[in-house]
């Protein structure tokens, strides 16, 4: 029996064809779609483009953790050293004939690699974006109309994306480390934001939007509800990635309690494997259902923390849209976090809890981009710019 080596970077060199075919598609829809917008309205729209994309991708890695498909090519870039399971389909034939219902199928291997190639068109994306943003620095980029553009937040996407990739690899090659599996998903967060900032910048730049004065308890809530929100992302990850959500089947009791027998110190043991603890024992029912009750508990102060964010924006005439996006997205979170626990876990309300949390970083990224602290409202941010429109 051959041992596959967790790393083989043979395939690398495809893998990166693929991802900028795949990102071709993207950009030559948006060079269309906006040719007669100026060089800085295409750059936008591409931005927007990608942070959609990025979306879907977050969503789409939400399936694949929640399908055990994470493992179903155990090694990284590819597939047992190909590009795709069309080339490894002897070897994943034989590990799934070996473990039927283990972590290697055809299937499996499919959705891991898909998820790949996505994350490679993405990187692909931001690469130009920030290749673009450099030209603009340049004399030929002034000619182009878009010298005001700063790279500095396109570069540290880029860097970020590269980090992603990294967690991304190790989430494979450590075999789910609950933990790395954890920053993985809260690097997608934080990669939604660096991207939202930069579509607002660029609508600026454009003169399409003016920030809008709001007051500073608005903007200190403001805050509060996205690092509230950050933490909480940050906690349901850590009952995902411990496969703690059915620790707790009832609601709004657990185990038939309003406080159940929980171990906190071994629950968020941060640095173990999967299913152990640091010293290699077996982890505890305990450990699990404290996993997941700190999670709903600190649902509730999230959730308050965002209905009074929802009901302060609404008094301020230029954000009543995205006020009204907080609270639906929280009503979506509340829905699909509450299926998870009752109906034991389907699929597309686990899914949709992940996306929900990403559209509302979103959302709250936007919000904080454009607006700043003043006294008065000088200019009305337009709607959320469905990308419908834009892209």
């Amino acid at each position: 029996m051959t041992v596959q080596a967790l790393y083989d970077l043979s395939p690398l060199m495809r893998m990166m064809f693929f991802g900028a075919v795949l990102a071709l598609a993207p950009i030559t829809w948006v060079w269309f779609r906006h040719r007669r917008a100026s060089p800085l309205g295409r750059l936008q729209a591409l931005t927007l483009l990608t942070l959609f994309l990025t979306f879907d991708l977050v969503m789409f890695g939400a399936f694949t953790r929640l399908t055990d498909s994470g493992l179903g090519c155990p090694d990284w870039p590819g597939c047992y050293g190909n590009a795709s399971p069309l080339g490894a389909h002897a070897a994943i034939t034989a590990a799934q004939n070996a473990m039927p219902t283990g972590p290697v199928t055809s299937g499996k291997a499919w959705v891991e690699m898909i998820h790949r190639y996505l994350a490679t068109s993405v990187g692909a994306l931001i690469l130009v974006l920030t290749a673009v943003a450099w030209l603009g620095r340049s004399a030929g980029g002034r000619k182009m109309q878009v010298q005001p553009i700063r790279p500095w937040w396109p570069t540290l996407t880029l860097l970020w994306v590269c980090i992603q990739g990294a967690f991304g690899a190790l989430t494979v090659t450590m075999k789910l480390f609950p933990a790395i599996v954890t920053l993985h998903l809260l690097g997608g967060l934080v990669l939604l934001a660096l991207l939202c900032v930069q579509a607002v910048q660029f609508a600026r730049l454009e003169g399409k939007m003016e920030p809008v004065a709001i007051d500073p308890g608005l903007r200190w809530l403001l805050g509060l509800s996205l690092t509230g929100l950050v933490l909480q992302a940050a906690l349901g990850a850590w009952v995902s990635s411990n496969y703690a959500v059915l620790a707790c089947t009832d609601f709004p009791k657990c185990q038939g309690s309003w406080w159940p027998l929980m171990d906190f110190r071994e629950g968020f043991e941060f640095w173990r494997h999967l299913g152990v603890t640091a010293s290699g024992e077996y982890i505890s029912f305990a450990a699990l259902t404290a996993i997941h009750y700190v999670h709903r508990l600190m649902a509730f102060p999230v959730l308050a923390l965002l209905g009074l964010l929802a009901w302060r924006l609404n008094r301020v005439v230029a954000l009543r849209n995205p006020s009204r996006w907080i609270a639906a997205l929280s009503g979506l979170q509340l829905a699909t976090g509450l299926s998870n626990v009752v109906l034991d876990w389907p699929l597309m309300a686990a899914v949709l809890h992940t996306g929900g949390a990403g559209a509302l970083v979103v959302v709250l990224t936007w919000t904080v981009a454009a607006s700043r602290t003043g006294t008065r409202v000088e200019a009305a941010v337009p709607k959320l710019t469905t990308l419908r429109q834009t892209a």
